[in-house]
């Protein structure tokens, strides 16, 4: 079989940033540095980072954590988080991606607008998910969240609204939900829809569409805690019913690949490329045997 790797796919700006942070910690620290959350939503990433000295930790955690250093993902935290950290005397080194920074101060500056004018903001997003937690935070969780078009019907369409996104959303579900909301409001004008989809990862889900139909069967490799990577794999699924969602090349089965002459394997913002190359190398050995 021809075995194609995406070039596209893997790491995105936000995380390959958040790994530097980490690894330039670990060795300021002479190899212990906690991660409030899995650094990134791949099993086999973070044991890679774990045998470095990178330890996940909950907020429940973190009392212990005085005099130690305690990075923040690429997700972001709420302000709370800072404070706890600041009063309990942890070392914080900051890895939010400067996308969501950039879509915290706007969230605050939404809830700011609506404040004023008698209105609400609403964030399309995955309820309980770190980026989502991290958002909400910045105005004490005021804010609705809400998931798909049937989470509407709990809105009040009479006062002004605010609508924005979690930055790895669906640019098609977000925009979807944007004309029903204007759909049921009586005043349009009062209803702002602000785009905060990151294009550094939205662009990828046209891309592997397009990836996915150029082979006959797509091994989609990432994390099962990846919101992004259900979006991304659904793609692939949309375009190649032949589509399959593993986390590592142990996963594969000889039966996906009958008849099949060409497979490309891609993966989501949190899968690092080294994986990809090591799913491909037992995608070899298991087409020789």
């Amino acid at each position: 079989m021809n075995i194609v790797i995406d070039a596209d796919s893997g790491f995105c700006f936000g995380v390959v940033r958040a790994i530097e942070e980490a690894e330039a910690a670990l060795q300021r620290s002479g190899g212990e540095v906690y991660s409030l959350g899995d650094i990134v939503h791949n099993r086999v990433e973070v044991q890679r980072l774990e045998q470095l000295g990178l330890h996940s930790v909950s907020h429940g955690d973190m009392p212990r954590l005085g005099g130690k250093t305690m990075l923040i993902r690429a997700h972001g935290e709420p302000p709370s988080t800072y404070a706890e950290a600041e009063r309990l005397g942890i070392v914080t080194v900051d890895a939010t991606c400067p996308v969501v920074a950039s879509l915290q101060r706007r969230v605050k500056a939404a809830y700011d607008k609506m404040s004023r004018e008698g209105g609400s903001v609403v964030l399309l997003g995955k309820r309980g998910h770190a980026e989502v937690v991290g958002l909400t935070g910045q105005v004490g969780d005021r804010v609705t969240v809400i998931e798909s078009e049937s989470d509407l019907d709990a809105l009040d369409f009479t006062r002004p609204i605010y609508f924005l996104s979690q930055t790895t959303q669906s640019i098609e579900l977000f925009n979807r939900i944007g004309e029903e909301i204007r759909s049921r409001t009586q005043d349009t004008a009062a209803v702002t829809i602000d785009d905060t989809i990151c294009r550094r990862v939205a662009n990828r889900e046209t891309h592997l569409e397009s990836f996915a139909r150029s082979v006959d069967v797509v091994i989609f490799v990432c994390g099962r805690k990846s919101s992004n990577g259900r979006v991304l794999f659904n793609a692939c699924l949309k375009a190649n019913p032949r589509s399959y969602n593993i986390e590592e090349g142990a996963e594969l089965r000889r039966e996906w690949f009958d008849g099949a002459e060409s497979v490309g394997i891609c993966g989501a913002t949190s899968t690092p490329g080294w994986l990809m190359q090591r799913v491909r190398e037992d995608l070899q050995r298991l087409d020789r045997r």
